[in-house]
């Protein structure tokens, strides 16, 4: 299989899909029976990672904890009214097992189905969840010391923290997954670091997921650094990500690690083995709707760039059709796409889907396609396929004012590619709710003297243009509000 320097990856809600799947085929469906024109179409759209979400062994226990909360239910009869107490199957991340969940099929279906995406030039990600298990994991019962303990004082002061649990030798309080700013999940138990043997069964659980898989999506990863962990619970811990990763990559040395990371954490992850790093200040950035520190977000390092997973959506996040107007919608993508670092796409979002699905449920309601952005998006995953802004050298271009004056050009933000071919292409956005004008000299040596096409590959605009004005005073931009334009430069023969 080839590796773009700049991959796309596409998320599946897989049980969601499954559930749509059944009816076609009149059984419950398993991942055999997703059918090969639908992998093709991935792989003919661009992607080169398929990230397919819960699909691990979940239980009982924590299904009954979905089912029986006041605040979830509220949320699952929202999105569907015709809410059935079959529809809950449980979170995907409380996991009682590394192995297929059965609904799935059986423990080939995932090798099989790997296999299949690879004949496609096709990667596989699933989910890894390091911060806490299901309640009724088997190590609850046979390694209670692999867990943060609590005090009777403690579950009666926090019940929302803390839960008792039978074991053979009596009952004995647990803490419940959570993070530091917010009260635990209550359908997991958190997971102790300072004990040295949890870690050790850890990296064996990562080198078994590795047989099956090509890389893994590591949910709410910040949370088990030493200087994270002593802060939530206050126990001492030894670093887990550096000494896990390369035990992994001693059996498969291709294998990749992408991190849910907050609270600028992630440049300690990439440092600590991590491939890829959830890029959520970007996408805050973008909400807010102000070009200048989505510009300066651009200004970090390129390492640092390369390795960042850029998104707009994903089954934690709000769906973007509903949150961004559709001209800012587009305008947001442009520029989360058309820079360097792991393209993160959520399906339903190609389609303009705006209603959120949540992670306890294995069916959803029906929704509409928004013409408009399944169109955007064609053109957009098309222009994605260039080798140039898949492999190409990228950077942030100067942009300069149109007229003296003239402030607007502080709302543009412009990149620029290049590849080793020769191919050019640039990708300018005014980020402002009106329209703008500047210039954008471009960087490249080898311009001047010749003519070239400025073919916009999101519309069907050209131009012909000098390469000594390109050069100097730049290429003109007056672009409306929220307005794009991505050009590939042409010379023609």
């Amino acid at each position: 299989m080839n590796s773009n320097l700049y991959p796309s990856l596409y998320q599946i809600n897989t049980r969601v899909w499954l559930n749509r799947l059944s009816p076609q085929i009149g059984r419950h469906a398993t991942l055999d029976d997703i059918p090969d024109a639908e992998l093709d179409e991935l792989g003919n759209l661009g992607f080169d990672w398929i990230y397919f979400l819960s699909v691990w062994q979940t239980g009982l226990a924590a299904r009954q904890v979905s089912r029986s909360n006041s605040q979830w239910l509220a949320e699952y009869e929202e999105l569907l009214p015709d809410l059935q107490e079959d529809d809950i199957c449980g979170s995907g991340f409380a996991i009682t097992s590394y192995t297929l969940n059965t609904s799935l099929g059986d423990a080939a279906c995932l090798i099989r189905l790997r296999d299949r995406l690879h004949q496609r030039g096709l990667k596989l990600m699933l989910d890894f969840v390091p911060n806490h298990t299901a309640p009724d994991h088997l190590w609850v019962q046979e390694h209670p010391e692999y867990y943060v303990s609590g005090t009777k004082a403690q579950l009666t002061e926090q019940p929302q923290n803390y839960l008792k649990i039978d074991l053979p030798q009596g009952s004995t309080v647990l803490a419940y997954g959570r993070d530091p700013y917010f009260d635990g999940w209550p359908d997991t138990i958190q997971l102790n670091y300072g004990n040295l043997d949890l870690q050790a069964a850890l990296i064996d659980e990562l080198v078994k997921i590795s047989q099956c898989c090509d890389g893994l999506r590591c949910d709410m990863a910040m949370l088990v650094l030493p200087e994270i962990f002593q802060r939530t619970w206050g126990i001492a811990t030894e670093p887990f990500w550096s000494k896990a990763i390369p035990q992994v990559r001693q059996a498969h040395p291709e294998f990749i690690f992408m991190a849910e990371v907050y609270w600028d954490l992630e440049w300690t992850l990439q440092q600590q083995g991590f491939d890829y790093t959830y890029d959520k200040r970007l996408y805050d950035r973008l909400r807010e709707q102000h070009a200048q520190p989505v510009r300066e977000h651009f200004w970090a390092d390129l390492d640092y760039q390369r390795k960042s997973a850029r998104f707009l959506e994903n089954h934690d996040e709000p769906r973007v059709a509903a949150t961004f107007a559709s001209d800012l919608h587009q305008a947001a993508a442009v520029l989360t796409y058309f820079c360097p670092g792991l393209r993160f796409f959520h399906q339903g979002q190609l389609q303009g889907w705006t209603q959120k699905i949540s992670v306890h449920l294995c069916r959803a309601p029906e929704q509409p396609i928004d013409p408009c952005l399944q169109a955007f998006y064609q053109k957009l995953l098309d222009a994605l396929r260039m080798n140039v802004v898949r492999n190409g050298d990228w950077q942030l271009l100067e942009c300069k004012h149109a007229w003296e004056g003239n402030w607007t050009r502080d709302c543009f933000i412009a990149f620029g590619w290049q590849g080793d071919d020769g191919q050019r292409a640039i990708a300018i956005v005014n980020y402002a709710p009106h329209q703008s004008q500047c210039y954008i000299p471009l960087p490249w040596e080898g311009l001047s003297g010749q003519k070239f096409q400025l073919k916009d590959i999101m519309s069907s605009a050209s131009y012909e243009e000098h390469g000594d004005s390109l050069r100097f005073p730049g290429l003109y931009l007056d672009l409306p509000a929220w307005g794009y334009q991505v050009f590939e430069l042409i010379q023609p023969e």
